[in-house]
This record gives C-alpha cells, sequence and structure tokens, in this order.
C-alpha cells in the first residue's frame, strides 16, 4: 500500500486519502457491537443478551477512550518530532506510547476482573434479573481478558496513520471487524456458545487487528521502526522529553 508523505505532498490529496480511510475505519470498528447485537438477537439469548452486551458497552467505551487517548497522543508527537527532524525521539514517541497502552491495558483488566461485580452494577446489571446478569458476566470476562488486543490494537493504529499509511491502518480495523463478522455465528450457533461465543468471536477479530499493525513498522518504506520499541532507551528521551 502506498505511503503518503506528509511534508511533500498538496494538502487536498493528503485530506482525501487520509480522511476516507479513517471514517470507514471508524464505522468498522462501530460494527463489532452491531455484529455482536444482531447475531445474539437472533439466538435463544435473545432480548436478554442484547441487554448484557449494552450493559458491558460502557466499560469497552473507556477502553476505547483510554487507548485513543494515547495513541493519538503517541501519533501527534510523532508527526510533530518528525517535522522538525527528531527522528530518534519521533521513534521513541511510538514506542512510549506502545508501551503505554499495554500499562493501561493490562491495570484496566484487572480493575475489571477485581471489581466485575461493581462494575457490571454501575452499568444496571442486578443479580436480582439472573438471566441477563449471567450473559453480562459471561460476556465481561471475556471481552476483559481481551481488553490488551483491543487497546494496543486500536491505539496503534494513529501511528500507521502518522507514518504514512492510512490504507494499512483502515485494513488491519477491517480485518478484525470481517473476522468477528465470520466468527459470531460459527461461535453462537454453531458451538452453542451464544453470548460467550460472540465475545469470544471479538477478541479473536480484536487480536487480529492487533497482530496485523507490526507489518506495518517491519516494511521499511515507512519512517517508524522497532529500534523504538523493545529496549529502555523507548523511555530515556532525557530532558527533551518535556519540550
Amino acid at each position: 500500500m502506498k505511503n503518503y508523505d506528509l511534508g511533500t505532498e498538496k494538502i487536498g490529496r493528503l485530506v482525501r486519502h487520509f480522511s476516507v480511510p479513517c471514517v470507514i475505519s471508524m464505522l468498522v470498528a462501530a460494527l463489532y457491537n452491531i455484529v455482536d447485537q444482531i447475531f445474539i438477537g437472533w439466538s435463544p439469548a435473545g432480548a436478554f443478551g442484547n441487554a448484557a452486551t449494552n450493559i458491558v458497552y460502557p466499560f469497552t467505551v473507556l477502553a476505547l477512550g483510554l487507548s485513543l487517548l494515547v495513541g493519538d497522543g503517541a501519533a501527534a508527537n510523532f508527526s510533530l518530532e518528525w517535522g522538525r527532524n527528531n527522528k530518534d525521539r519521533a521513534n521513541k514517541s511510538v514506542g512510549n506510547g506502545f508501551f503505554i497502552l499495554v500499562i493501561f491495558s493490562i491495570l484496566l483488566c484487572i480493575i475489571g476482573f477485581i471489581f466485575k461485580s461493581q462494575i457490571l452494577n454501575l452499568f444496571g446489571a442486578s443479580p436480582e434479573e439472573k438471566t441477563c446478569y449471567d450473559f453480562a458476566v459471561q460476556y465481561f470476562t471475556v471481552i476483559c481478558s481481551g481488553l490488551p488486543f483491543y487497546m494496543i490494537g486500536q491505539g496503534m493504529n494513529a501511528s500507521i496513520r502518522a507514518d504514512g499509511s492510512p490504507k494499512y491502518a483502515m485494513a488491519c480495523t477491517l480485518a478484525g471487524a470481517v473476522a468477528n463478522l465470520i466468527l459470531d455465528p460459527l461461535f453462537i450457533f454453531a458451538f452453542n456458545m451464544g453470548v460467550k461465543g460472540a465475545a469470544i468471536a471479538t477478541i479473536i477479530g480484536q487480536a487480529l487487528t492487533f497482530v496485523s499493525s507490526p507489518g506495518n513498522f517491519n516494511s521499511f518504506k515507512n519512517r517508524i521502526n522497532r529500534h523504538g520499541f523493545p529496549h529502555r532507551s523507548a523511555f530515556n528521551c532525557g530532558d527533551h522529553c518535556g519540550e
């Protein structure tokens, strides 16, 4: 897929080639919940299953918000540093963003498991409504276990766009959504796993987006490289970090 140079391409061309894939990515990301709702609604779980997924949905929105907070910030800083020709610091900003996403996703995952009942109660689940509550617990447990895939995959998407590869970023998101679309009926109906099956299909799709993302950094027409990620220097940008 073609890479676009933000410093030399015409503004109109950049807006056209970046905005369309970005909007499509956002729409595709929303399909996860829509597809789950459709197939769960057709399953024996019916309205109770749909209610359960809606109870869990605000928690996934919180996870998405945190991932975009970190991911978009890292991507913006990457662009600024690259524009200043500070290539090492540009790569370190993406490396820092990646590790912060790892930390945030693990912490949110732990919080989710520790305070599962409190979170579900906060969003309207009640043990007295046993059927709906049991479905919510099943869905939440699986979704929570896949939060690192979801948050890191969504967060790094912005860095891929900043690297000049909006279509690759869209393709990563699209691959996960298509996988979810295919796997949902398989797990829900063929394997008779109901609401839990929908959650498993969702995190498999999110995991596919997650594992697809590093392919952009390894193909090197691109500017982001792996040296900004795994070693200690990714966190050691000295006194210039705050500039």
